[in-house]
């Protein structure tokens, strides 16, 4: 169709909504991508009559004159066989491209892109080309065509930067360019590396300004509009600026009354006014070209219906203009480094330079948190109090810290997720690199969850959250004490390379103490080799314990230390070390300081960690030792290090293709189920979406009365069972709907009539279903999340999985680790190893089982609950018994004005 205005509803503009997308550029500017409409007609031709003559010449092989049928032509597009986007910037368009069908190739499109002249360079084409190929992917393509002129070269450089895989052959000076549009590995990881630059380049606006504004600066010492303008004027190496219409000066620094009117360019504005003066000051901001805001004020989305209209309009300001705001309702932000001194919060303490970034989300805990930072000493790269995460979130701050060579430990304090699927994508990339480190608030379940399946049943959100971190690598704490325990000893030492760990003291409480933290959390305290006891016991008195913890008696004095944390240290059976000192004579404390840290010297690698009295956190005179006031908190972060540690140790893992899938089967039966209205397949639909993906399941057949029963048991073969079918019944074993090992015709009859007497007109008919002896049973479940976003279960199965709830989950698409992991998590795991007498069972077909479900929710998005309960794990191979499959129309994705990576 051509997109007639006349011709299109609000279920039309509905749908192309779910395409929108803000993306960052290369420069860090923002920009709205967006499908073309009907009414952008005389934006598209304002854009074109804009453009350069040889921009237009690249674009159309000549210089056209775009009037009447020639730009109808351009906005002719049907949204299947054709696609065109635009770039939106502040109401005005300044980017087109679209794609559209090959006739004689149905699953190619030729694709042609044209960009403003003033914008060409920053990214624009290649942001466009990754969104339609997407859609395009969507639609059915597997790949584009392009024609580019030969002297075209940032076109052709697009193409052959994307990551994807591009052939080109040149015709009288004209490159035939073909891209094939698989996301292939290579483009994953050249578009997440697009994405970080990106993310960085927009935050350095943020946290690297020149000048910086403060709104709504006040004279009066104890407001937060002097806190902050003092604050800023101490150690800012850039200018700041006072606005405020209440004094022409502050603190002898000229005032003026409004953003715009101060000379010269402004990169920051810190707004700390009345919220419903905020859009006044973003616009004036705007106006005068300011590359960032921070929004202190308060009064937004936090606040309920009102506020969030006031937080939304907001968005809408920043996103137009192509500018990044920290806000609202935070604390600001710090940026330590030397060269900048950017100390744009109200709080009374700045952190000392260092190698650690922190966010927070809450904006009151802020200054409490700053002022533990400082009793730990503890140096801070830059800090973040994100508020509301209206524009910038974690994800954005995340790529920043990964490009930031003065950030080596990331610390992020929770309270929601804003897209936790790729929070999860950016997280287990960085922190291959660099540890990520997490508080989440809201372990606590509210309620449950209204499900009618196991998996929905069992998916309590801080389950998933944990399986995320997990999945991940990201180190999740229990309390901000931990946080930053965790992230002190990171921020110090190397992760430990393994769970071994080496405690030294000189008291057997505090010893004995720290080997039950390590036992409780994952630890081991291996026994020391031979040669260290020896050489432990040439020089310690003979009432000293050379076993492990080795307890060296009060008596203990610096070259004790010394010697003994050396020889523990090179010790092949030790992964890390924990030194715990209590000072009989305080006079001796300080040479025994140094002596851990002499032995320390030559840790080769290892981790050691101390509980020294009179000396928390990062004490100068152990530096860099990290030090810790009792030893369960030391032990505790040793372990949470290990366990990352051995995360970023093991190979990232890689999700495999199947050549025994069996798409369109698949696609088949879920398109049928939609179109009379969605809702549970029956068993046997739901078997044949499985067994489409290559999911061996026990042969089952509906029956409607008792003769038709006894034949589809004959034609499968005895022994069988019996199940109960009909639209009321959810779960069949809880209406006794089940009959097991039926060996003869009137066993099956007679079952089929029992179960019709006993549940009547709730019985609408029965599976008969193979019989499946032996093997471990276990769930296997998927969920469509509204949060998380599609996941993937694996537990314990059975009739008592609800009562049981041993159940693991992980965010898809899972990788080969993924699923080996989640099959190895839940307790009942240990039963596929074999227990008590049983054989061990096919562990590795499981496995197999849980990568091919995630291809399932991958090609059928529709699935929005699945059970298969019991799949049986045998000795060889897998056998789903029982499947339950809901699915439904996929609904557009909620407008959002998120950036997208």
């Amino acid at each position: 169709m051509t997109p007639d205005q006349s011709a299109f509803n609000e279920a039309d503009f509905e749908f192309l909504m779910q395409y929108d997308s803000d993306v960052v550029l290369r420069d860090g500017s923002t920009l709205h991508l967006r499908p073309i409409r009907p009414d952008d007609k005389a934006g598209v031709l304002e854009f074109y009559r804009r453009l350069s003559s040889q921009s237009l010449y690249f674009r159309f092989f000549t210089v056209p004159k775009l009037e009447g049928e020639k730009l109808d032509a351009l906005l002719s597009v049907d949204y299947e066989r054709q696609f065109a986007m635009v770039g939106d910037l502040g109401g005005r368009i300044v980017a087109v491209a679209g794609y559209s069908r090959v006739e004689a190739s149905p699953d190619r499109a030729e694709v042609a892109f044209a960009i403003a002249d003033a914008l060409q360079g920053r990214g624009v084409g290649t942001r466009l080309l990754e969104r339609l190929a997407a859609i395009a992917r969507e639609q059915g393509f597997t790949a584009f065509d392009a024609y580019v002129l030969g002297e075209n070269r940032r076109m052709m450089d697009v193409f052959l930067d994307s990551g994807y895989e591009v052939t080109r052959r040149l015709d009288g000076g004209i490159f035939h360019v073909a891209l094939s549009l698989e996301e292939t590995e290579a483009y994953q990881e050249r578009a997440a590396a697009r994405a970080q630059e990106a993310a960085s380049a927009s935050m350095k606006r943020l946290f690297e300004p020149s000048v910086v504004a403060v709104v709504g600066a006040s004279r009066t010492r104890g407001k937060i509009g002097a806190e902050l303008f003092y604050n800023l004027r101490d150690g800012f190496t850039g200018t700041v600026v006072p606005v405020t219409t209440g004094a022409v000066a502050v603190d002898g620094v000229t005032a003026y009354p409004s953003v715009s009117a101060i000379p010269g360019p402004v990169d920051l504005a810190v707004i700390v006014v009345p919220s419903a003066a905020v859009l006044g000051v973003v616009d004036d901001c705007l106006a005068k070209g300011v590359k960032g805001v921070v929004v202190i004020t308060a009064g937004f989305s936090e606040t309920g219906p009102k506020g969030r209209e006031r937080e939304a309009a907001l968005v809408e300001r920043i996103r137009a203009a192509g500018i990044r705001m920290i806000g609202p309702n935070c604390m600001g932000i710090i940026n330590t480094d030397p060269a900048v001194g950017l100390n744009a919060t109200f709080s009374p303490l700045c952190p000392r330079p260092g190698n650690v970034a922190m966010m927070t989300q809450s904006g009151a805990l802020g200054v409490a948190i700053l002022d533990y930072i400082s009793r730990l000493n503890l140096g801070i790269s830059t800090f973040v109090s994100a508020g509301n995460k209206a524009d910038v979130s974690g994800n954005d701050l995340i790529q920043f810290w990964a490009e930031d060579p003065r950030t080596s430990v990331i610390l992020l304090y929770l309270e929601s997720f804003g897209n936790p699927r790729k929070f999860s994508e950016i997280a287990r990339r960085v922190g291959r690199e660099k540890p990520i480190v997490v508080v989440k608030s809201g372990r606590s379940r509210a309620g449950q969850r209204a499900a009618s399946s196991h998996t929905g049943a069992l998916a309590a959100s801080d389950a998933i959250a944990d399986a995320l971190f997990r999945q991940a690598g990201v180190i999740r704490t229990d309390t901000f004490e931990e946080l930053f325990d965790v992230g002190m000893l990171l921020a110090h030492q190397p992760p430990p390379r393994g769970p071994r760990l080496a405690i030294l003291t000189n008291a057997g409480g505090p010893g004995i103490l720290a080997a039950d933290a390590c036992e409780a959390n994952g630890l081991e305290l291996p026994t020391l080799g031979d040669e260290t006891v020896a050489a432990l016991r040439a020089f310690l008195p003979e009432a000293a314990s050379v076993a492990n913890p080795v307890d060296m008696l009060a008596s203990a004095g610096p070259e004790e230390y010394r010697n003994a944390l050396q020889l523990l240290l090179a010790d092949d059976r030790v992964d890390a070390a924990l030194v715990i000192y209590i000072p009989p004579v305080l006079a001796e404390a300080d040479a025994v300081a140094a002596a851990i840290v002499d032995g320390a010297r030559e840790a080769g690698g290892k981790a050691v960690a101390a509980t020294f009295m009179g000396a928390e956190g990062a004490a100068p005179k152990l530096a860099p030792i990290p030090a810790y006031m009792f030893p369960e908190s030391a032990a505790i972060a040793m372990a949470r290090a290990a366990a990352y540690g051995a995360w970023r140790a093991r190979p990232a893992g890689r999700s495999p293709e199947f050549d025994n899938v069996r798409s369109d089967r698949a696609r088949r039966v879920i398109e049928e189920t939609i179109a009379r209205g969605g809702g549970w397949l029956t068993l046997v639909e739901a078997q044949e979406v499985a067994a489409a993906f290559g999911i061996p399941v026990a042969t089952a057949r509906m029956a409607g009365t008792a003769d038709e029963a006894v034949a589809a048991a004959s034609a499968i073969g005895y022994p069988v069972a019996l199940k109960a079918a009909g639209p009321t019944i959810v779960h069949k074993s809880d209406v006794g709907g089940v009959r097991l090992n039926l060996r003869d015709a009137d066993a099956v009859a007679g079952a089929f009539r029992s179960l019709a007497r006993k549940l009547r007109d709730r019985m609408t008919g029965a599976f008969v279903q193979q019989m499946v002896p032996g093997g471990v049973e276990i769930l296997i479940g998927g969920l469509d999340d509204p949060t998380f976003g599609p996941l993937v279960a694996c537990g314990s199965g059975g009739v008592l999985v609800d009562l049981i709830g041993d159940t693991a989950f992980r965010i898809h698409p899972l990788t080969d680790a993924d699923a080996a992991d989640l099959a190895h998590e839940f307790k009942g795991s240990a039963l596929l190893e074999g227990y008590r007498g049983s054989g061990a069972v096919d562990t590795g077909a499981l496995v197999q089982t849980l990568l091919r479900v995630s291809v399932m929710l991958e090609v059928c998005p529709e699935i929005q609950e699945l059970d298969m309960n019991p799949v049986k794990v045998l000795p060889q191979g897998v056998r789903a018994v029982d499947i339950r499959m809901r699915v439904d129309r996929r609904a557009p994705r909620p407008r959002a004005r998120r950036i997208q990576y």
